[in-house]
């Protein structure tokens, strides 16, 4: 199944100066110990005119990223917050944000500073044209926007093209935060996994639900574990089992991740 990939100059590279719609994206945030990073992040996202609702999850964070959250919270009405008192894990905080949002469009963003919410209006562009149910924000279609490590980049590419061999669908980075898609599928993808096994979970069932899916190059700068990153080699072995385990059964023949042609955003 192909991907649409869609850039600036027909070759995939991010153009940053594209327009959307005011408020009529929803933010959902997990967070867990981020205190040196997401009142950052938060204040990026909200300085995004497009944001319509910021919606925060602690999971359970043990250091001052609770506090942090709750002053956003006082300062911006777009905020909502809530709170898991024991850590559950990412996917377990994302489906917390996702039952509380409530706008027409949906994007998760990491409460670190690996992602940009600068990228936005790209992620929006393809759902807001009606040509994507959803958008992934790619790490690897503008190599020029990639600050990773080798390690780093050659076990997502192994883990994509494990995706494309189970599900078929032809992306270039399966587990890239940056997912963003119609609120009205939240329903539809009924989602499960607590920890990170969300992102594959995510990329198995939008391929069974056969939903057009557009691939955008986006920014990244990965962070180190010394820097708080909290992926580990087992969460590789976790995605594969939950490729697996959730695309089981039949797929609609109308899913297509098409690379075909590449147009200007």
């Amino acid at each position: 199944m192909e991907i649409q990939t869609q850039g600036s100059d027909g070759q995939g590279s991010l153009q940053t100066g594209t327009m959307s719609p005011l408020g009529v994206l929803g933010v959902v945030m997990p967070v867990y110990n981020e205190e040196t990073t997401v009142a950052e992040v938060v204040a990026r996202v909200l300085a995004r005119t497009e944001v319509a609702q910021l919606v925060i999850v602690d999971d359970g964070s043990t250091d001052n990223s609770w506090a942090l959250i709750e002053r956003a919270a006082l300062d911006d009405n777009r905020v909502v917050i809530r709170r898991h008192e024991l850590n559950r894990g990412k996917g377990a905080a994302v489906r917390t944000g996702l039952s509380v949002v409530s706008t027409p469009y949906v994007v998760v963003q990491d409460a670190d500073l690996e992602y940009t919410p600068e990228d936005y209006p790209a992620l929006l562009s393809p759902l807001l044209n009606g040509r994507a149910a959803v958008v992934y924000g790619s790490r690897f279609l503008d190599p020029t926007l990639l600050r990773i490590s080798w390690r780093h980049e050659l076990g997502n590419r192994v883990l994509t093209w494990a995706t494309t061999v189970i599900t078929g669908l032809d992306l270039s980075d399966e587990a890239t935060c940056f997912k963003a898609f119609r609120s009205d599928l939240i329903e539809r993808l009924y989602l499960r996994e607590n920890g990170f096994g969300f992102c594959p979970e995510f990329t198995a069932k939008v391929a069974r639900l056969g939903v057009p899916v557009v691939e955008i190059p986006v920014r990244y700068s990965a962070r180190s574990v010394a820097q708080g990153k909290k992926i580990r080699l087992h969460h590789g072995f976790e995605a594969l089992w939950c490729l697996v385990r959730y695309s089981l059964g039949p797929r609609s023949s109308g899913n297509r991740v098409d690379s075909s042609h590449v147009e200007s955003l």
